[in-house]
């Protein structure tokens, strides 16, 4: 059985979460770039990982939305932090492990990651809008599609916030202390918008998504700064695979990515 609210949620949801990827974070690979900074495998998985742990944080965000509607502030905060403390939880993860954080391009696999998030609390808010009215209005519908916008720009900004800086892209580490802050003030006006009737549903996602859109045009100098894989370029094609999936074959003196690191 197909459901209309959850369907037409996936596909604004994915649009918005892999159209960040592919648009902002493509800048940042061949042919748009002489050499390709990241592990494209990667950024998907980080991605799709992202989709899967964006669903608990999804029912997280809804419940907080229920409890600020219905003034249940003791469980608000409960869902709020889970909501932050899940979310930075999971991109510490991806920055320390062995696959994602074992080099400078970490920070593209972080902001991957949390792009997918966003992509599924996108979903969570359409499918929840749809699926409760009886009648769809043109207020509603436009708070509920920029609260997606806004869902998504602020998981990637409030990434940026959070992402740990290897030391050959900056000195300056980031902190989830200065993302979970960010993430909490931004849930919790989503939330808190409702409350205030139609144009404070409105009023909520755009002052968000202005927030959003300042920190991740302050942040995305991190993602300019990572320097491309150094090595020579291919030139005679062997059976060896070439680094950061790029396709077609190393030349027989040109390390793999393995060898790199």
């Amino acid at each position: 059985m197909v459901v209309l609210s959850l369907t037409l949620g996936g596909v604004v949801g994915i649009l918005l979460s892999a159209g960040f990827v592919w648009w902002e974070i493509g800048r940042y690979a061949t042919p748009q770039v002489p050499v390709t900074v990241f592990d494209e495998r990667k950024v998907l998985a980080a991605y799709t990982v992202g989709l899967f742990v964006g669903v608990p944080l999804a029912a997280a965000y809804l419940l907080l939305v229920t409890s600020l509607t219905n003034a249940a502030l003791y469980g608000a905060a409960v869902f709020l932090g889970g909501l932050v403390v899940g979310t930075e939880v999971a991109q510490r993860w991806v920055e320390r492990s062995a696959y994602w954080g074992s080099t400078p391009a970490a920070p593209f696999y972080a902001v991957s990651l949390r792009a997918g998030i966003g992509g599924i609390l996108a979903i969570a808010a359409v499918a929840s809008y749809l699926g409760t009215v009886t009648t769809p209005t043109v207020l509603g519908t436009l708070s509920t599609v920029l609260t997606a916008i806004a869902l998504v720009a602020l998981e990637v900004a409030g990434g940026l916030l959070s992402t740990r800086r290897p030391s050959a892209v900056s000195s300056r580490p980031g902190s989830p202390w200065a993302g979970g802050l960010f993430g909490a003030v931004a849930f919790f006006l989503l939330g808190i918008g409702p409350t205030a009737g139609p144009l404070g549903a409105l009023a909520a996602p755009v002052v968000v998504l202005a927030g959003a859109l300042t920190t991740y045009r302050r942040g995305r100098r991190i993602l300019a700064e990572v320097p491309a894989p150094t090595g020579p370029a291919p030139a005679l094609a062997t059976d060896r695979p070439l680094p950061y999936g790029r396709t077609g074959s190393a030349p027989a003196g040109e390390p793999g990515e393995s060898e790199r690191r």
